[in-house]
């Protein structure tokens, strides 16, 4: 069963992520996505995340692919013009890759090249539109490709945790329209919060998959309750993050905990590692999936 037919089939879904090396040495990258293997419906290959430089997504979504996983291509709008998009995106429907996560990206200011010029061309819901006008037959201008268009199954990015929500839920709204066919969230960890997301998103016929950020220390959780928008972790589980001395062990329990009481009210969960990639198998046992 693909990505897309267990989004179809009502099932729940589970995709993890893999950020590419800084370099071409591949060997850990791939070790790690074994450890998954069967485990996950999908994997997603991040798009230089926080605008660090690092090996393209594409590259590592067609090794995944020859090894017989399913990736999730992701792109940002930040480093190319709409000619370069939707060459990338043709590329990777080439390379049987037929799975897209359409972002616009982080500005480059705040990853470790920050001179470098931002493009940002189109943004993500624009971006969705080539996309379905490519499986259409015919790029941004209208002008019809030659042969098969390419098949692709379209997701896009959603922050449940945004204040106010309305913004994003407007942009939501446009994402599906354009053919995002399924969201992937930000973190997350106030259930509170994401039920009030879901409430207020319960007329859009999408799937949402909920995010999942493995914790690796109280200082990471507070680090990202000031400075990434939208994401809250609650003061219970950063204590529990502090008093612990198995920090792995801990952020296994927390995860899995999330991952039970998200079950029932969403279509899936995204796990981001972080890093902790190994640990993923660990989370996925303890959540019985």
């Amino acid at each position: 069963m693909t990505f897309k037919e267990k989004l179809q089939s009502g099932k729940f879904a589970v995709t993890s992520e893999i950020g590419p090396p800084k370099g071409i040495d591949t060997k850990q990258l791939l070790e790690d996505a074994e450890l998954i293997r069967t485990r996950v419906d999908a994997i997603n290959v991040t798009d230089l995340q926080s605008s660090v430089m690092r090996l393209g997504s594409l590259a590592v979504c067609f090794l995944l692919k020859q090894k017989g996983f399913e990736p999730i291509y992701q792109l940002t709008c930040r480093d190319r013009n709409r000619l370069a998009l939707q060459s990338d995106i043709l590329s990777a429907g080439a390379l049987g890759i037929e799975n897209l996560l359409l972002l616009t990206g982080d500005h480059p200011a705040l990853g470790d090249h920050p001179e470098a010029k931002p493009v940002f061309d189109l943004d993500s819901v624009q971006l969705l539109q080539v996309v379905q006008k490519l499986r259409e037959g015919s790029d941004m201008q209208g002008n019809k490709l030659i042969g098969e268009p390419p098949k692709f199954c379209m997701g896009a990015v959603v922050n449940p945790g945004a204040d106010p929500l309305e913004p994003q839920i407007m942009k939501m709204e446009k994402k599906i329209v354009a053919g995002a066919e399924f969201f992937q969230t930000q973190a997350v960890y106030d259930l509170k919060v994401f039920e009030n997301f879901l409430d207020k998103t319960k007329h859009l016929k999408t799937k949402i998959l909920a995010g999942i950020v493995l914790l690796k220390s109280a200082g990471m959780a507070r680090y990202m309750n000031k400075n990434v928008a939208g994401v809250s972790v609650p003061e219970d589980l950063i204590k529990e993050m502090e008093e612990t001395k198995d920090k792995t062990a801990q952020s296994v329990e927390i995860s899995s905990r999330l991952i039970k009481k998200l079950r029932p009210a969403c279509d899936g969960v995204h796990i981001m590692p972080i890093g902790w990639d190994k640990v993923v198998p660990a989370v996925l046992d303890a959540s019985g999936l």
